[in-house]
């Protein structure tokens, strides 16, 4: 029987101020998700106070675990996927960082590709050493080969498709035959595809990560990563690693990621066009020894993008003429007025950077590598930047 109620204590104001009894009439709709922030819930009863990090098993314990903000941008990329459980981190790096903590243990070893995004490498070389854990860097384009380098100790396959700045496009069910041959599982970085391009799961990845960052947030204002699964196993292994570790998220930045995905269609369409016009420009230019783009022919595995992929998008990289000076190159990109100097993609304004020291155990491209992400001007405008700038070129 519920306990008697006691007649209400006349407060003071300084209490009611932390104990008000008033309240927003109820029933208000909105098409935009709430932005539910908080650290503390509160329990029903004393009989309800558990602590754990799986809705599906307990209701609201902890704001760590995640405010229906959170839930609800898990949901949406869970469902934009197609896979079952997403978790959301507080970064693309976390993200990768939350994986490799779940999955791997001391004394294992894990295939990651030569082309990988820089800070995931430093990560693994720098860190997971220190856990007595291997990394060994394999040929991006290696596909069913990766079979040769499976080795017992073997616990976990890392993709990235494309390759960060070089472009690769892998062939991502070869190599997910292979490992999964091994019962070893694989960890996909979906990131340019914005988990709709490519389809990681029908390809057989066990794990999809995005930088959230990119494409989702869209507006270069907010920092999240994701990783989706659909085996229970992994799951609990990443889950149980996220409340240790601690990886709580912003309910505000999650509020702009929903956002976000409410114009991704059309910012992935206008993007595709625009980068296109630009990198076939760009590949007719003398100075310019190779564009590396995966629609376009020539870019290292455009053939498996055609056969996997829907789409492309923003980002691509240039080889320009290998006579050209560094000095000169900077120069180019200094006088750019449209195309800003920084690192990520996936916003509203072209970048561009120079890539002139990638650490690569397999070098394939030229040393006067530049990146560039186009955003959403126009790309007759973004083509005439360049051009006046690359007019400027000596020789």
């Amino acid at each position: 029987m519920p306990p008697e109620s006691l007649p209400a204590p006349r407060l003071d104001w300084r209490t009611k101020l932390a104990h008000p009894d008033a309240a927003a009439p109820p029933g208000f709709r909105s098409l935009v998700t709430p932005v539910y922030r908080g650290s503390t819930t509160v329990f029903a009863s004393a009989a309800h106070v558990h602590d754990h990090w799986d809705r599906r098993e307990t209701p609201y314990t902890y704001g760590l675990y995640g405010t229906p903000t959170t839930l609800e941008l898990a949901a949406r990329i869970a469902e934009l996927e197609g896979g079952g459980l997403t978790f959301i981190a507080p970064g693309g790096q976390a993200a990768i960082a939350l994986v490799d903590l779940a999955v791997l243990k001391a004394g294992g070893h894990v295939l990651i590709p030569d082309c990988i995004y820089g800070p995931h490498r430093e990560f693994s070389d720098r860190w997971l050493s220190r856990w007595d854990i291997r990394a060994e860097y394999y040929d991006p384009m290696i596909g069913a080969g990766i079979a040769a380098l499976l080795r017992p100790q073997t616990q976990l396959v890392w993709c990235e498709s494309p390759g960060s700045v070089t472009m690769e496009v892998q062939d991502v069910p070869a190599i997910a035959a292979a490992a999964h041959a091994a019962g070893v599982p694989v960890a996909l970085d979906n990131t340019y595809a914005a988990g709709v391009f490519f389809d990681a799961f029908g390809h057989g990845a066990d794990i999809a990560v995005q930088a959230l960052t990119k494409y989702i947030g869209g507006h270069s204002d907010l920092l999240l990563g994701s990783v989706t699964v659909r085996d229970e196993a992994l799951y609990r292994a990443l889950g149980d690693a996220q409340q240790l570790l601690g990886m709580g998220v912003s309910p505000d930045d999650c509020s702009l990621a929903l956002r976000g995905l409410q114009t991704l269609g059309v910012r992935l369409d206008h993007l595709q066009r625009s980068t296109l016009e630009v990198a076939q420009w760009l590949q007719a230019q003398p100075r310019v020894a190779r564009v590396r783009h995966p629609a376009l022919p020539g870019s290292p595995g455009h053939e498996i993008w055609k056969r996997d992929f829907t789409g492309s998008a923003s980002v691509f990289s240039v080889e320009f003429d290998a006579a050209l000076a560094q000095d000169d190159l900077v120069a180019f990109i200094d006088r750019l007025r449209l195309f800003k100097i920084g690192y990520s993609w996936g916003g509203t304004t072209s970048l561009v950077v120079p890539q002139f020291s990638l650490h690569r155990d397999l070098p394939r491209a030229g040393r006067n590598l530049v990146r560039f992400n186009i955003g959403l001007e126009r790309s007759d405008d973004l083509i005439e930047d360049l051009r006046a700038s690359l007019a400027r070129l000596p020789g």
